[in-house]
């Protein structure tokens, strides 16, 4: 019989820690689609350009949220035993090698941003517009990851309103600016696709600061300290690497799969982002605040011993998101032609938008099932699980899958959209079977264990 009681007190929980993350997901994905339509304004070339710059600008992302994914486990797990001072030190030091990891990507975006567009097989003018906001993004990547890890961190403690008022003040400054500084209002004059990463630029250094500073002042429970433990560094990277991975192979995977695209022409390519940007904005917020409230309640339920209700914990909270993500799935199918219409009005690029726009709509089904067992999984310390079903899906169904269909066997776009739906499936099938099956409870209680042998 199910206790309903015990069922919806946790739904209500889930509710109070998503809907901050969902507010500051909204923001961020805000920000990116205010970056297309105002390209959009300009022609289908500067959309593309953008798309496959975000290609290569996911790098700092990936990085960030694979240090972020280790400082949530690490922050989690020590709020709900109560070792502090082991967080502080393990948050600080996902700080320090978030900030030097994205040094090196400064000189790369200098020397090598139209190299790394032009590899891509895009138009000289999509190469030219590509590398000048590529540049930019990559001069942004430090501040990028640090706000990540340091939104990460505080998520762990259960305060998500922290990293909301920052990086959603930070991404509305980003929005803004982008508008002020690309289309050139009152005395700005218009910059063009320079402007857009000009805006990212100031918006992830605006950020940066303020998480940093929220951090060390007294109005969050974490703080800086000194770094006096290799377990740590090693349980951080440990935890943080396979999630990197997991990121970084559909990142890979997007490179060819881009090019696949290509091949029937720039306007399928720039519809493709455009219904991915669609269900990022309307979907986006959704399941990675799931994905983010599982994380911080099964990591917070095993740090206080209690790893049956852990998994209760994360059975439940995949019955809310596939409730709500059907219902995001919904609309997506349903408004694909007007949503679409906000991006573009070339005829022939709103056409294959909105095909892409219901094809995200359909899989939101699995989306639903996916993000909160892998958000669970990695709250446990287990992000090896979840590396394994997107790489399996991504590079098996999405890449090999949709290559095969659209080009072999002659399918054409239509290959495509059958690719895209059986990675997501193949996401869900594998982060359910991890989570049912896996040893995650007994990961999470070795590396507490080790965790409170140093924490003196």
């Amino acid at each position: 019989m199910v206790d309903y009681d015990r069922l919806f007190g946790l739904w209500r929980r889930t509710v109070s820690l998503s809907w901050p993350i969902s507010v500051q997901q909204a923001l961020t994905t805000l920000m990116r689609t205010v970056d297309v339509v105002v390209a959009g304004l300009f022609a289908p070339a500067y959309v593309t350009a953008i798309g496959l710059a975000d290609l290569y600008a996911q790098v700092p992302l990936r990085i960030g949220l694979g240090l972020g994914t280790g400082a949530i486990a690490l922050s989690s797990q020590d709020t709900g035993r109560a070792a502090t001072a082991t967080r502080d030190r393990a948050i600080t030091q996902a700080f320090l090698i978030g900030a030097l990891a994205g040094l090196p990507l400064i000189v790369l975006g200098l020397l090598f941003s139209d190299v790394f567009i032009a590899v891509l097989g895009a138009e000289a003018e999509v190469v030219r517009l590509g590398a000048q906001y590529l540049t930019l993004v990559f001069a942004a990547a430090p501040m990028r990851i640090v706000g990540l890890v340091g939104a990460r961190s505080l998520q762990g403690t259960g305060d998500t309103v922290t990293p909301m008022i920052v990086n959603g003040g930070a991404n509305l400054c980003n929005a803004v600016a982008t508008v002020v500084l690309a289309l050139g209002l009152g005395p700005v004059p218009g910059f063009g696709i320079v402007g857009i990463g000009l805006a990212t630029l100031l918006a992830r250094t605006v950020e940066a600061l303020a998480i940093t500073g929220a951090i060390a002042s007294a109005r969050t429970d974490l703080s800086f300290a000194r770094p006096r433990s290799l377990t740590i560094t090693r349980q951080i990277v440990g935890v943080s690497l396979p999630n990197l991975a997991e990121g970084m192979s559909a990142s890979l995977a997007n490179f060819p799969f881009n090019a696949l695209l290509l091949v029937f022409g720039t306007e399928v390519n720039a519809a493709y982002h455009i219904g991915r940007r669609i269900y990022q904005q309307l979907a986006g917020p959704i399941y990675r605040a799931v994905n983010t409230a599982a994380s911080i309640t099964v990591g917070q339920s095993l740090g206080e011993g209690d790893p049956a209700g852990a998994r209760y914990a994360g059975f439940a909270i995949a019955a809310l998101s596939i409730l709500t993500m059907g219902a995001a799935g919904v609309v997506l199918v349903a408004g694909a032609d007007p949503i679409a219409s906000v991006f573009t009005d070339d005829p022939e690029t709103l056409g294959y938008a909105a095909a892409f726009t219901r094809v995200f709509g359909v899989s939101m089904l699995f989306f639903g099932v996916f993000f909160p067992f892998a958000g669970s999984l990695r709250g446990a310390g287990d992000t090896r699980t979840p590396f394994y079903a997107r790489a399996t899906g991504t590079f098996v169904f999405m890449l090999g899958g949709s290559y095969l269909l659209a080009i072999p066997l002659g399918w054409g776009l239509s290959g495509v959209y059958v690719g895209l739906i059986l990675s997501y499936i193949c996401w869900a099938v594998i982060a359910v079977a991890g989570f049912v099956w896996g040893d995650w409870a007994d990961r999470a209680a070795g590396m507490m264990a080790e965790r409170a042998e140093v924490s003196d």
